[in-house]
């Protein structure tokens, strides 16, 4: 060791730390061909994205029912379980109606949202075709609110504790 040029204890040698980079990244990987292949793996089209996802902002669990055209027809859809500050997405496909409808329970089965749009739900899992005469064809009739998508294909629902 040459007592010349001492050296501090707590800093490596610029040869030692590019041996140290090569064990984290094998063969010649840069830190940019990492983040590049990150970003183009995040925006290809191959990959699956949720096209309208709901996020449960509140601290409950809620269930959510959700109500759309479906080949010219209204068709509701349920359920959804969503947990607190968790995300579900609830339609995968690329949004083609202007207005989503949604529907959200407590734990207890109360209303959370207040909506003004009269769709069909049922207790348990369900996807049922027209909102006319719920109780007549054995359903349950409920209030959904009006989310105006204003035609974009991909939107986030924020359901918070002061919703709608």
């Amino acid at each position: 060791m040459d007592l010349r040029h001492p050296r501090i204890l707590s800093q490596s040698s610029p040869r030692r730390q590019r041996s140290r980079l090569r064990l984290l990244l094998p063969g010649r990987v840069t830190l940019a061909a990492l983040l590049g292949a990150a970003l183009l793996s995040m925006l290809s089209p191959g990959n699956a994205h949720a096209e309208f996802t709901v996020c449960n902002q509140t601290l409950d669990v809620v269930n959510l029912a959700v109500g759309q055209k479906v080949d010219n027809a209204d068709q509701t859809d349920g359920w959804w379980t969503i947990g607190a500050n968790q995300c579900v997405n609830v339609i995968r496909e690329e949004l083609t109606n202007r207005y989503i409808y949604l529907y959200a329970t407590d734990v207890f089965g109360h209303a959370i949202l207040n909506g003004s749009t009269e769709m069909c739900i049922d207790r348990r899992r369900f996807s049922i075709r027209g909102i006319e005469e719920c109780w007549q064809r054995g359903h349950i009739a409920a209030r959904f609110v009006e989310v105006d998508t204003l035609e974009q294909v991909r939107w986030t629902y924020f359901l918070t504790g002061s919703s709608p």
